[in-house]
């Protein structure tokens, strides 16, 4: 009888251990991924300034001041020309920092400051150009109290700025 007791807690012996043996596998392995992951794990991003004051946010701003059937015939024209928007006010962007690149370069050459200075006027006109498309043909769809709400954003948009300093 104790020999089948010894084999049996032999066999008992065996299979704990190989049980321990795949638990400290599972942690180590665990313990691996975390850090591997805290390790290549990139900073957070950080919040970038003027990042409010792209197109997206001011169509938000206008259409908020509109009636609630306006604002969204507003968003959808918006989301139908976003891409263009987005790229052309990209191209506004980059163009301003060519001007900041060429003020800045040495030796200082006024010619390249006044093309830089050029290519940003154009990249402006036609962001300028492709809101105010957008906003023309979002007003054909409006209601004439939505046409007035638009009309009067700037001013109402003013007076708040200044009542609030």
């Amino acid at each position: 009888m104790s020999i089948f007791t010894d084999a049996l807690s032999g066999t008992r012996a065996r299979y704990l251990l190989l049980g321990s043996l795949t638990l400290n596998l599972v942690f180590a392995g665990a313990a691996g991924a975390v850090a591997f992951q805290h390790a290549t794990k990139l900073p957070p991003l950080q919040p970038i300034v003027g990042m409010d004051r792209g197109v997206e946010q001011r169509f938000d701003r206008i259409a908020a001041a509109l009636p609630a059937n306006d604002a969204t015939i507003l968003r959808a024209d918006f989301h139908a020309q976003a891409i263009k928007l987005t790229t052309a006010e990209t191209q506004v962007r980059l163009s301003e920092q060519a001007i900041r690149d060429s003020l800045r370069a040495q030796p200082f050459d006024p010619a390249a400051v006044r093309a830089a200075m050029a290519q940003s006027s154009q990249a402006k006109d036609r962001f300028v150009e492709l809101v105010h498309e957008t906003v023309a043909g979002a007003t054909a769809k409006m209601s004439p109290a939505g046409r007035q709400a638009l009309a009067d954003w700037r001013r109402r948009r003013v007076a708040a700025a200044t009542t609030t300093q």
